[in-house]
């Protein structure tokens, strides 16, 4: 079964840190961009971060030099590290893949279910 499945969300006061996992079963990560979205409740879905298969990162103006997309293809699995976390960080977090960002956009992709992050004092 194709599957991504997301751990590590919780609830952090802020400032704090958390590290996102999605580990990818039934098909490999190698040679397709992976991503991380979060959407809040009455916001848009945001693209937070993502990693092409050559390793090429990009970040939304908002986590730029707080949050790292990584991967670990022995493990099959996306990481995103998460530091300086804010209130406005609070969101549902989903990993998705696909052949291309825009294809995942598009509905060509891999989602996982989602991991909820809280960030309050």
């Amino acid at each position: 079964q194709v599957q991504l499945l997301e751990s590590g969300g919780g609830s952090v006061q802020p400032g704090g840190s958390l590290t996102l996992s999605c580990a990818a079963s039934g098909f490999t990560l190698a040679g397709l961009s992976l991503a991380w979205f979060r959407q809040a409740p009455g916001k848009e879905r945001l693209g937070v971060a993502t990693i092409n298969s050559y390793g090429s990162v990009s970040y939304a103006d908002s986590v730029k030099g707080r949050f790292t997309i990584s991967k670990d293809a022995a493990k099959n699995t996306l990481y995103l590290q998460m530091n300086s976390l804010s209130p406005e960080d609070s969101a549902m977090y989903r990993c998705a893949a696909g052949n291309t960002v825009g294809k995942i956009l598009s509905g060509n992709g891999v989602w996982g279910q989602g991991t909820q992050v809280t960030v309050s004092r």
